[in-house]
C-alpha cells in the first residue's frame, strides 16, 4: 500500500525521527534532524538566502545536496506528518469504495485504509498544507481522518487507476439509496420519525454521497445557491446558475427527511428543531479555493426547505476593473468614490451584484491610512483591512445602532448593508455631514427612481441634496457562451421589444449560443454587469428640491451624459457580449 520514505530509495525502511519532533521547527533543522544535509549545507544556503531570496529548500535542491522528495518529505516533518510512497496494488478496495471519486478528486487525496468500526479513513495529501482537506473530509464525510503525505505523481497515477472517469452520476448515487435499509424505513413515516432514526439516517453513506455529489457538483458549476424544496408528491432540487434555476434529478421523497438532517449536521444546526426557521454556514475548501455555504432552512406545509447559498471566493472578483465598468465609467466612478464625504448608494433587485459592486470600490479605497467600517446582513466576505460587523435582530442590533456605534470608531469610509428604514437614512446622512463617505444600496429599479424612495422614507429633500453625491444603479446579463457562439440576424419582433427599427441596426452585428455540453446548453457563459451613473450637481438638486418628477429627473440626467441601462444592455448586444432576451428581460424602456 505506502511505504514510508528513505534516503536511500523508496520502499526502504531506515530509522527516522517521529514526525512530533520535526513538528513546527525551521526546515533546514528538519532536514538536518531526518540526514539528508549537514548544518554546514544549512549555512551555505542561509548564505546564498541573502541574494537569491527563494525558500531554503529549493536552494539546498539547486545545490545538488537533497532531491524535491527530501523537500517534501522534510515539509511533511513540519506539519507533524509522515512522507510515505504509493504502490496503487496495495491499496485494499474498502479504502477506495470508502472515498467517492468525486470527493478524492476535488480534494485531491488518495485514501490508504479504511476502519469502517470506527470510520476511520488513512489518505494520502500532495502537499501538506492542504490540512483544510482532512477538515473538509471530517465534515462532508463524518469520518475520523489520519493523514500523510505523498509525491504529487504517485497520487495523480493512483486517481487516474482507481478513480478512472467521472465517478457515479447522481442518477446512479439515487438507485443505491433503494439498498438502503435505514433509508427503506424511512418510507410511508412522514415526519413521525423519532431522532435516534432521523441521527442514522442523516450518517448513512448513501446520503452522505448524496449530498457532497450534488454540493460539489454546483460549486464546479459555479451555481450561486442550491436550493432542496419539499412538495406534496416529490422533493426537488434544483440550483441557480448565471441567475437561472435549473433542475436536478429529484430523489425519492421520503429521502428528504434524511438529506435535510445531513444538511443541518454539516452546518450545526438542531435536526431535532422542524418547527422554527434555522440559519448555519458551512466552510469548505474545494479545489484549493475556500468556499462558503450559507445555510437557511425554513418550515414548510409539506417538511422544511433548505436553500444554501454559494459564496464562493475565488469565484468574485473584487476589483473595479473586473466587474464590468466601461473605461468611460471605471472613470468616473473612481472619481466618486474618492469625495472626502457624501453618499454613494449602489441600487438594484437582490442577485444583481450590488454587493460585488461595493466591495470592488473598498478593494480599491483598502489602504493602511483609511479605516473601513461596514454593517452588513449577513457579512458575505472576509477582506484583510476592514472591520466587519454583522447585522443581529434578535440582539436589536441592527443597521441603524450599529451606525450609530460606528461614528464613535472614528471611522474614514461607512459600508451600511441597505438603507431600510428613515433612522438608518439619517443616521448615513449625519455621518456624511460630520465628514464621512458612506457607501450604501436601495432596491429601487433605476438610479432616477432611488430620490423618491429616500423621500418616501421620510428624508428631507434639502439633506438628501446635501449629502447625496451618486446613485449606481446595476443589473446583471448573461453572456454568450463563446464556444457555441454564432451571428445572427434578429427578427423585427426582436427589434420592436427594444424599440428599434431594421434600419436603425443596419451594418450591426447580433450574437447568440446555439447552446452546448459547455454552457449545459443553455447558450450562456457567465454574467456581465450593466451600469447607470447618475451625479447630483447643483441643477438636478434644484430639481430634487423643486419635487421633480422621476422621469424629469430621468430626462435631465441623459442630457448631462447619463447612460441608462438599457442602453448600456444595447452596447453589450453590438459588442457581441449578450442577446437582446436578455437585456429585455433585465431591463425597462425610458419613456421620453
Amino acid at each position: 500500500m505506502a511505504t514510508s520514505s528513505g534516503s536511500s530509495g523508496p520502499g526502504t525502511e531506515q530509522k527516522k525521527p517521529d514526525p512530533s519532533e520535526l513538528k513546527g521547527r525551521r526546515l533546514g533543522r528538519v532536514l538536518t534532524k531526518l540526514g539528508c544535509v549537514t548544518r554546514d549545507q544549512v549555512q551555505e544556503a542561509l548564505q546564498l538566502q541573502k541574494t537569491r531570496k527563494e525558500p531554503i529548500g529549493q536552494l539546498l535542491v539547486d545545490l545538488g545536496y537533497i532531491s524535491q522528495d527530501d523537500v517534501l518529505e522534510a515539509l511533511a516533518g513540519q506539519a507533524g506528518m509522515r512522507l510515505v510512497h504509493i504502490d496503487s496494488d496495495q491499496i485494499p478496495d474498502d479504502a477506495i469504495e470508502a472515498l467517492p471519486a468525486e470527493t478524492a478528486t476535488t480534494f485531491q487525496v488518495v485514501p490508504l485504509a479504511y476502519d469502517e468500526g470506527s470510520r476511520t479513513i488513512t489518505i494520502a495529501l500532495k502537499s501538506p498544507d492542504n490540512f483544510r482537506a482532512v477538515d473538509d473530509l471530517k465534515l462532508m464525510m463524518g469520518f475520523k481522518v489520519n493523514a500523510v503525505v505523498a509525491p504529487p505523481e504517485e497520487i495523480d497515477a493512483v486517481l487516474a487507476k482507481k478513480y478512472a472517469g467521472d465517478g457515479p452520476s447522481l442518477a446512479n448515487v439515487m438507485a443505491e439509496m433503494d439498498d438502503s435499509d435505514s433509508l427503506s424505513a424511512l418510507q410511508g413515516r412522514g415526519d413521525s420519525v423519532d431522532l435516534d432514526q432521523l441521527s442514522e439516517a442523516a450518517e448513512d453513506n448513501k446520503v452522505i454521497r448524496l449530498v457532497n455529489l450534488v454540493l460539489l457538483q454546483a460549486i464546479k458549476d459555479k451555481a450561486s445557491d442550491i436550493h432542496f424544496e419539499p412538495f406534496e408528491e416529490e422533493f426537488k432540487m434544483r440550483y441557480r446558475i448565471d441567475g437561472v434555476l435549473y433542475e436536478m434529478i429529484p430523489p425519492p421523497k421520503h429521502l428528504a427527511l434524511a438529506i435535510v438532517s445531513r444538511i443541518k449536521v454539516m452546518a450545526n444546526l438542531d435536526i431535532a428543531e422542524r418547527r422554527l426557521p434555522q440559519d448555519g454556514r458551512i466552510e469548505l475548501q474545494v479545489g484549493g479555493a475556500p468556499v462558503d455555504l450559507r445555510v437557511a432552512v425554513l418550515p414548510t406545509v409539506f417538511g422544511e426547505s433548505v436553500v444554501m447559498r454559494v459564496l464562493d471566493r475565488s469565484n468574485i472578483s473584487l476589483s473595479l476593473d473586473k466587474v464590468g465598468l466601461r473605461d468611460d465609467e471605471l472613470e468616473e466612478t473612481r472619481e466618486i468614490i474618492r469625495k472626502p464625504n457624501g453618499i454613494v448608494v449602489v441600487t438594484g433587485p437582490t442577485g444583481s451584484g450590488k454587493t460585488t459592486t461595493l466591495y470592488a470600490a473598498l478593494a480599491e479605497l483598502n489602504d493602511p491610512e483609511v479605516k473601513i467600517l461596514t454593517a452588513e446582513d449577513p457579512v458575505e466576505y472576509d477582506i484583510d483591512g476592514l472591520v466587519q460587523c454583522q447585522v443581529n435582530t434578535e440582539q436589536d442590533l441592527t443597521f441603524a445602532r450599529l451606525l450609530r456605534s460606528f461614528l464613535r470608531q472614528d471611522p474614514d469610509i461607512i459600508l451600511v448593508g441597505e438603507i431600510r428604514d428613515l433612522e438608518t437614512a439619517q443616521i448615513a446622512v449625519q455621518a456624511s455631514l460630520t465628514g464621512h463617505l458612506v457607501f450604501s444600496t436601495l432596491h429601487t429599479n433605476d438610479a432616477p427612481s432611488s430620490i423618491l424612495r429616500l423621500l418616501d422614507l421620510g428624508m428631507e429633500a434639502f439633506l438628501l441634496t446635501a449629502t447625496i453625491e451618486a446613485i449606481v444603479a446595476q443589473r446583471l446579463v448573461r453572456r454568450i457562451c463563446l464556444k457555441c457562439k454564432e451571428q445572427y440576424t434578429p427578427t423585427p419582433e426582436q427589434l420592436m421589444e427594444l424599440q428599434l427599427r431594421p434600419e436603425d441596426v443596419e451594418g450591426r452585428e447580433f450574437s447568440r449560443g446555439r447552446g452546448c455540453d459547455q454552457c449545459n446548453h443553455s447558450g450562456y457563459r457567465g454574467r456581465r454587469a450593466l451600469f447607470e451613473i447618475m451625479r447630483l450637481d447643483d441643477h438636478i438638486r434644484d430639481m430634487v428640491m423643486d419635487q421633480a418628477s422621476t422621469d424629469a429627473l430621468r430626462i435631465e440626467a441623459r442630457k448631462r451624459g447619463m447612460r441608462t441601462l438599457r442602453e448600456s444592455g444595447l452596447l453589450s448586444i453590438y459588442e457581441g457580449q449578450t442577446t437582446i432576451d436578455e437585456v429585455v428581460r433585465e431591463t425597462m424602456t425610458e419613456e421620453d
